[in-house]
C-alpha cells in the first residue's frame, strides 16, 4: 500500500479518458488517498473485493459520525442526521419506496421518453450546428422525465438544475451558497408534497404519499420529504450527465460508431459497455464508514475509517473484463457495478437505462452524419462538483 495519500479522485488526461492510474491501480487492493476534504480514506481497487465491501454489514453508509471522512468542507451531501443509510432501517424505507417506484411504472414511461426525445430532436434540427448536445437532448430530456415521473408541473422545472447543481457541489460553491438553494428546494418539496396530497395524480410524489399514509411500516412525514427530495435531485443529473458523455465518446470512435450504425441490436450492449467505463466521475459518492477493523486483499482496514469501493476500478480490474482498456459494444460478458451492488443498488437503474437507449438510438438515426463539432481532446469537463460531466458537446450533422 502506498506511504503518501494520493489526491481522489483521480485525474484524467483528457476529457474522455480514463485515470492512469486504472492502468496500474490494480496491483495493490488498497490505496490510501485523500478527498476533497482534506480528510483521508481507502480506496479498494479490485473487482471482488470491490463487491465484497460493498455488502459487508461491517461497512456502513452513515457519515453522521463526528470521526467520519467528509468528501467536502462546505457540504454535507448525502448526510442527515435523521435519516438511518444502513439496514435495517434503510431496507424497511427502501422497500417502501419501491413500491412506488415499479418497473412497471418506469416501463409505462418509455412512450413518453419516446415523445420528448423527439420533440426536443425535432428542435435540434431545426438549429443551425453546432449545437451542445448538453443543452439541446440530455440535460432537457432527463429533468422532464423525472419530473413528470414526480408529478412536477412543466413550468416549475426549470429550478431544478441551479439547486442541484449546488447539491452536489465538491467545491463549487460556498457553505452559504448551498444552503441557501437547499432551503429552496425544501421548502418547494414541502409545498409539493401538500399539493398532491390534496389532488393526488398518476405520479411518484402521489404514490409515496399513499406508501406515507396506508402502509402500516408507512414511511414517517421527513422520509416521505427525504426520498422526493433525492429522487428529483439525484434523478436527471446523473442520467443528464452519462447521457452526454456517451455521445461524445461514441462520436469519439468511429470504428464503434460504425458498428453501431450497420447494427442497431448492438445498442443495449453499447449502453452498457458506456456505462462501464465510468466516464461520469469517480466513485466519491460511494465513501463509507468502517465499524469494525476488516481485511481486503490482505490489507486491514481499522475501524473509524473511511473506505471507497472503487468502482471505477472494479470496471476495469482485468481478472474479470478481457482487455479492460478497449471500447468494445460486443463486449460478450459485461458485469460492471456502476449502478453498485447490494443495500444500495441504484434505485433508478432502469430507468436510466430506458432514457440511455431511447435518447442514443433516436439520436443516431434521426442524425446520420451526427460528428463532433470539436476535436475531442477540446472538450471540458465540469470541476468542483460531485458528478463529473463535461462542460459543452457541440456537435454538427
Amino acid at each position: 500500500m502506498n506511504a503518501n495519500p494520493l489526491p481522489y479522485p483521480f485525474r484524467r488526461p483528457g476529457p474522455l479518458a480514463v485515470p492512469k492510474e486504472l492502468g496500474t491501480i490494480h496491483d495493490e487492493p488498497v490505496w490510501r488517498v485523500i478527498l476533497p476534504s482534506g480528510d483521508e480514506a481507502y480506496l479498494v481497487t479490485r473487482y471482488d473485493d470491490v463487491r465484497s465491501v460493498l455488502t459487508d454489514p461491517r461497512v456502513s453508509r452513515n457519515l453522521n459520525r463526528p470521526d467520519a471522512p467528509k468528501v467536502s468542507k462546505n457540504n454535507s451531501m448525502f448526510q442527515d442526521p435523521k435519516m438511518d443509510p444502513d439496514p435495517p432501517e434503510h431496507t424497511r424505507v427502501r422497500r417502501l419506496v419501491m413500491k412506488a417506484f415499479t418497473a412497471t411504472r418506469v416501463e409505462r414511461l418509455r412512450p413518453r421518453v419516446q415523445e420528448i426525445t423527439d420533440e426536443l430532436l425535432d428542435a435540434m434540427a431545426a438549429k443551425k450546428p453546432p449545437v451542445s448536445v448538453s443543452e439541446a437532448l440530455a440535460f432537457p430530456l432527463s429533468i422532464r422525465v423525472i419530473c413528470d415521473l414526480l408529478g412536477v408541473p412543466p413550468e416549475e422545472q426549470g429550478r431544478f438544475r441551479r439547486w442541484t447543481d449546488h447539491f452536489l457541489s465538491t467545491g463549487k460553491y460556498t457553505r452559504e451558497e448551498i444552503h441557501g438553494a437547499l432551503g429552496e428546494l425544501n421548502a418547494y418539496m414541502s409545498a409539493l408534497i401538500a399539493a398532491k396530497r390534496e389532488r393526488p395524480a398518476d405520479d411518484l410524489v402521489s404514490a409515496l404519499i399513499q406508501v406515507h399514509d396506508e402502509d402500516d411500516t408507512r414511511l414517517s412525514e421527513y422520509e416521505l420529504h427525504w426520498w422526493c427530495r433525492l429522487l428529483l435531485l439525484v434523478g436527471y443529473e446523473t442520467t443528464a450527465s452519462q447521457l452526454g458523455l456517451t455521445v461524445a465518446k461514441l462520436l469519439s470512435e468511429p470504428d464503434q460508431l460504425e458498428r453501431l450504425r450497420a447494427d442497431e441490436s448492438l445498442l443495449p450492449g453499447a449502453v452498457e459497455e458506456l456505462l462501464r467505463w465510468k466516464l461520469m466521475s469517480g466513485s466519491l459518492s460511494m465513501l463509507r464508514y468502517v465499524t469494525e477493523d476488516i481485511e481486503v486483499g490482505g490489507v486491514t482496514i481499522p475501524r473509524g475509517s473511511g473506505v471507497i469501493p472503487a468502482v471505477e476500478a472494479a470496471n476495469w480490474d482485468g481478472r474479470v473484463f478481457e482487455r479492460p482498456d478497449d471500447l468494445d459494444i460486443a463486449r460478450a460478458d459485461n458485469p460492471h457495478i456502476t449502478f453498485s451492488v447490494g443495500p444500495h443498488f441504484c434505485i433508478g437503474a432502469a430507468l436510466a437505462r430506458v432514457e440511455l437507449e431511447i435518447a442514443l438510438s433516436t439520436l443516431l438515426r434521426r442524425f446520420p452524419g451526427l460528428r463532433l463539432a470539436v476535436p475531442a481532446d477540446e472538450l471540458r469537463r465540469t470541476e468542483g462538483t460531485l458528478i463529473e460531466g463535461l462542460v459543452e458537446i457541440p456537435i454538427a450533422w
